[in-house]
């Protein structure tokens, strides 16, 4: 059987980093295309991930508008080349790769505000989501218990390890906060906001007030010099070793998304605070807020307050270990679903085979 991964972001490699790996352990031929990008190919490097390019990342929507047809025609060629029997990828791409092969496309997609899965919807043979999410996408869709971040972070794949520590320059039983800043220049973030220049000054001295800092931020906007006088360090790990560092943390605060579930899924406090933080939010973040694994917060000194009430009352890493634990509890692997889903079609008389795989269910 020969399947077609799509690698655009550093998200999608870990979604699919362990079912590539257990496809081609079990003699499938696997071809990953991948968007290139410094971090998303240096974690496809890591993860041993045999990957090709087929163009950069672009910095604006204006420039990724450019940029497709090429994009498009470097992928046509590339996958008539492969003959993939089925594709795998969180959006259009995957879609139009499965058009132009023949191949069912399955896309694996869980924004609501993204367009992605309705340019998709028309051209996949199915399209999974968590539970939370909050469309109906029709017969095609298909919901699995947890989120995209559970195919590797489930407790059954992922074990965190305590020599990041080491590796950071803490000690055993120093407390330290991770903060991560969002540079608002994807396509999806349009028109969205998160802190501000001056609030991430106040944000950051609030914290150091109790615990070291690690800051990751994404646009490199914030000047760490002007801040020598609080502990506060850049992040500056291989982006491998973000989950064991967000495990080890005390808290996770940030206006980005995907890191915020992923600290949850963690263990680990999450503050999250940006503008689609409302009504019309994410179904997983309402999720997890719902089972008190993060908090969603729309006004600054709301952050601020619950950041410091966070670090300053001792029962809090005990009170979410136990929350993970009952959280994960019933949610899936979701590497054993995708990678159960590209086996059914080595068959050639295969048809969709997710309303059957444990864990998942259509609509």
């Amino acid at each position: 059987m020969r399947c077609l991964f799509f690698n655009n972001t550093p998200a999608h490699v870990h979604l699919y980093k362990h079912t590539v790996s257990r496809l081609e352990d079990a003699g499938h031929e696997v071809l990953v295309l991948a968007r290139g990008d410094e971090c998303t190919e240096a974690l496809l490097s890591y993860h041993d991930v045999p990957y090709e390019t087929y163009g950069d990342r672009s910095d604006s929507l204006q420039s990724l508008l450019w940029e497709v047809p090429a994009h498009l025609s470097m992928i046509a060629r590339r996958a008539r080349q492969f003959d993939p029997d089925v594709v795998f990828g969180i959006g259009p791409y995957a879609a139009y790769t499965g058009t132009i092969t023949r191949a069912p496309a399955v896309a694996v997609l869980d924004s609501e505000p993204s367009l992605d899965h309705v340019v998709s919807k028309p051209f996949v043979r199915a399209i999974l989501t968590p539970e939370a999410f909050r469309k109906d996408l029709g017969s095609k869709h298909y919901r699995f218990r947890g989120f995209k971040e559970s195919a590797y972070l489930h407790p059954d794949v992922f074990e965190a390890d305590e020599s990041v520590r080491a590796d950071l320059g803490v000690d055993a039983d120093e407390p330290y906060v991770i903060v991560r800043l969002n540079a608002f220049n994807g396509h999806h973030d349009v028109g969205k906001r998160g802190f501000s220049v001056e609030q991430r000054r106040q944000l950051l001295s609030a914290l150091a007030d109790h615990a070291t800092v690690f800051v990751s931020d994404e646009g490199g906007d914030l000047e760490l010099d002007d801040l020598d006088d609080l502990d506060v360090r850049p992040y500056d790990l291989h982006p491998a070793r973000i989950h064991d560092a967000l495990a080890e943390a005390e808290l996770f605060v940030a206006d980005t998304q995907t890191m915020v579930t992923e600290a949850a899924l963690l263990g680990t406090p999450a503050i999250r605070s940006n503008s689609f933080v409302g009504e019309d939010d994410m179904g997983n973040f309402l999720e997890l807020e719902k089972h008190g694994l993060i908090d969603n917060c729309s006004e600054f000194e709301t952050v601020l307050a619950r950041a410091q009430e966070l670090l300053t009352d001792e029962s809090t890493a005990e009170t979410w270990a136990k929350r993970r634990d009952s959280y994960t509890e019933e949610m899936v692997n979701l590497t054993e679903i995708i990678t159960s889903i590209a086996e059914s079609y080595s068959e050639p008389s295969a048809h969709p085979a997710t309303a059957e795989v444990t864990g998942v269910r259509a609509d």
